[in-house]
């Protein structure tokens, strides 16, 4: 019992650190009825960490949108006035008076351009790519995070069913002791037992309580952090669906299964995206680093006439400024690409290695999910027959604490063998609870591992093709 109520404050903590959401206004006298579509909805829309993933996935959809302004010109506009350290004397012959002259220039000079050029290679075509290909891997790791919530969601939501129900098996169990306490009473005053008798059944009643404190804090703290996971307010009340615990049919093969596995999973659906953006990278790179560029360039010049103070004579008047510029085509090659060991070489030689990586990840992600449906699978088998084999155990149970406490009433039994009794009473249906529970859970990991949505096989569906996928 201490050990599972362990495991349920580390879910809390997780769930705490893991999920935040967004508070708005709700009724404080209004119990809201929950269902686990409805609160894995909730969560996704209120989640920030998913908000922050949607933001992200919108920079890359504007920036696959707008790659094609790679090919749009650079601007460029410059205005300069300059000074020269030193003033510039002219010296020349007047042909009018045939006389020597010499003629001080204006140290203050004005000039503007106006340029535009612009690039082209065939990298640029291949950017085109890689940014459709980033902002799908963006979609699919957005999915992932939205189906890792709704995961948690769903297995949250169970797990305060579970304790729901244990606690309303600790309070029949206590209401079994009190009637204990009952009886005990009875057979001290007709003689029956010793005073002892009474007096220990009164200490097990009384020990069961700081248990069942624990577990409503527990429940408490769990069913607050599933509100704030749903944007609720942490103390809006709710009322969660219960749910029916029937075995899913799961007609498909084990080897389709993880065929399916390997093309569906989130995970290895998110690793393949990257790569492919890698792959796509690396090209526009090397068709950067190996092929010619073609470069477009046109000027416009205006220098204002250095005979002239631009301080002192008119700036607007045309015949002042002298015009030039030019357009010009220019065919070149970045000549470091094609060395190994320079920087482009060098961040060539990275990106074959990241690939190399990313495709050794993705070997060893397709081998772990198949270990890891594998595991489930003969972990819901095993759930399986522990629970048909539990309800066998309870019906014994209940007749030995019936067949007891009977014993015990007629004096011929001990209080001792009264109590042990309805212990394995109590521990036989919390075991059937628990093996339910995980069973459920179990199967919304499978459906998480191979892809399809989820319910498919948590309501008790039926998984008999590849065709419910998401």
């Amino acid at each position: 019992m201490i050990r599972f109520f362990e495991t349920a404050k580390k879910g809390i903590l997780l769930a705490g650190i893991f999920f935040c959401g967004v508070f708005f206004v709700y009724p404080a006298d209004d119990t809201l009825l929950l269902t686990p579509d409805k609160a894995a909805e909730m969560a996704v829309n209120n989640n920030l960490s998913l908000e922050m993933a949607r933001i992200g996935t919108d920079i890359k959809e504007r920036k696959k949108n707008y790659s094609w302004n790679n090919f749009l010109p650079s601007l460029t506009a410059t205005g300069t006035m300059s000074h020269d350290n030193w003033a510039t004397v002219t010296q020349g012959i007047d042909f009018t008076t045939m006389r020597p002259y010499s003629m001080q220039l204006p140290q203050w000079h004005l000039n503007g351009a106006f340029s535009a050029t612009l690039d082209f290679s065939a990298a640029l075509i291949e950017g085109l790519r890689s940014s459709r290909l980033d902002y799908e891997a963006g979609l699919i790791t957005f999915e992932k995070a939205r189906l890792q919530i709704e995961q948690a969601v769903r297995k949250m939501y169970n797990n305060i069913l579970l304790l729901e129900a244990n606690k309303e098996l600790m309070n029949d169990s206590y209401a079994n002791a009190m009637r204990q306490v009952s009886m005990a009473d009875a057979n001290y005053r007709a003689g029956l037992a010793p005073r002892l008798t009474l007096i220990q059944a009164q200490v097990a009643a009384e020990n069961m309580k700081p248990a069942i404190n624990d577990l409503d804090n527990t429940l408490k703290s769990l069913k607050g952090n599933f509100a704030l996971i749903l944007g609720l307010p942490y103390d809006a009340p709710f009322k969660l669906e219960s749910i029916s615990f029937r075995a899913a049919d799961i007609s498909m093969g084990v080897k389709e299964m993880i065929s399916l596995a390997a093309a569906e999973k989130p995970d290895i659906q998110e690793l393949r995206a990257n790569i492919l953006t890698l792959q796509s990278q690396k090209k526009a790179l090397s068709i950067s680093n190996f092929t010619p560029f073609l470069r477009f360039g046109w000027t416009l010049t205006s220098l204002y006439n250095p005979m002239l103070d631009p301080f002192k004579d008119d700036l607007f008047k045309t015949d002042n400024w002298n015009k030039g510029g030019n357009f010009s085509l220019t065919l070149g090659m970045s000549l470091n690409g094609l060395l190994p060991f320079t920087k482009e070489g060098q961040q060539r030689k990275d990106m074959e290695a990241s690939i190399q990586i990313q495709n050794i990840r993705l070997a060893q992600m397709v081998q772990e999910t198949e270990l890891e449906l594998i595991t489930k699978l003969n972990s819901l088998e095993k759930t399986l027959a522990t629970a048909e084999a539990q309800q066998g155990a309870i019906q014994l149970a209940e007749l030995s604490y019936r067949l007891t406490s009977e014993a015990y009433r007629a004096g011929l039994q001990d209080f001792q063998s009264v109590q042990g009794a309805s212990l394995a009473l109590e521990q036989a249906r919390l075991q059937l609870l628990r093996e339910n529970f995980n069973y459920l859970n179990d199967l919304i990991d499978l459906e998480y591992l191979i892809g399809v949505p989820f319910g498919t096989l948590s309501s008790a569906g039926t998984l008999s093709n590849r065709g419910s996928g998401r």
